[in-house]
């Protein structure tokens, strides 16, 4: 493992557990993100990417699911922490954009609702001051009028809009490792080309390390270059 390496993963095998036998969906992958790094997983559809993304953040329940391997984050091994532990370190040290805006996001709260809850939980900051973030990520993230667009509930929001929603809200503890999971996904050509530049722009602002995970090789061949 390089000195400057911030994600190590060894031979990770994620297997289910079901009523018809063993379900193998990740078998002994490996790979390194660096520091600053935008790394990309591509493959098809049902390969086991996103699969890879939920077992780094141990968001799958176990049982059925059992994560078998080395997960190293900053040279510790996420695996072996405890949940009180890796809750600290999810939407924290290390954030991800889902698949799917509309499902990952509450439809019964607000969008500021929603992403100052994360800047409480894990900043310790009041509610005013969670809001004021809450409304400068929304401009950070180009959506116009931020201020009316937080009290807004996710059904008002444009597909484009939700999904730089849900990079504010990923982004908004200031991660040092974005997982961004198919984050173009039903967008046309040109909001798919404002949100790749979108991320790239931030992770230079905010320094962070992205694992662009995708099946569409023409969004990794557009990527801007390191």
């Amino acid at each position: 493992m390089r000195q400057d390496s911030l994600l190590s993963i060894e031979n990770l095998r994620t297997r289910f557990h079901t009523y018809e036998g063993v379900l193998t969906a990740v078998d002994g992958i490996g790979l390194e993100v660096y520091r600053g790094e935008t790394l990309g997983v591509v493959g098809e559809s049902g390969c086991g990417k996103s699969v890879t993304a939920l077992s780094i953040l141990r968001l799958l329940a176990s049982p059925p699911a059992e994560i078998q391997g080395e997960i190293l984050f900053d040279g510790k091994n996420l695996l072996n922490m405890s949940l009180d532990e890796i809750r600290q370190i999810r939407g924290n040290s290390i954030s991800m954009i889902f698949q799917e805006p509309m499902t990952s996001l509450n439809p019964v709260l607000t969008i500021g609702e929603q992403i100052s809850e994360a800047i409480k939980l894990h900043q310790g900051v009041t509610h005013q001051e969670a809001w004021s973030k809450t409304v400068e990520m929304l401009r950070t993230v180009q959506i116009p009028s931020p201020e009316i667009r937080a009290k807004e509930y996710p059904h008002k929001l444009s597909g484009g809009m939700r999904q730089r929603a849900m990079i504010a809200m990923a982004l908004s503890c200031h991660p040092r490792l974005l997982l961004a999971d198919e984050p173009t996904t039903a967008l046309d050509v040109t909001i798919q080309s404002q949100i790749v530049e979108l991320m790239e722009r931030l992770k230079e602002e905010i320094r962070t390390s992205i694992v662009l995970i995708t099946h569409n090789l023409g969004l990794i061949a557009g990527w801007p270059s390191e």
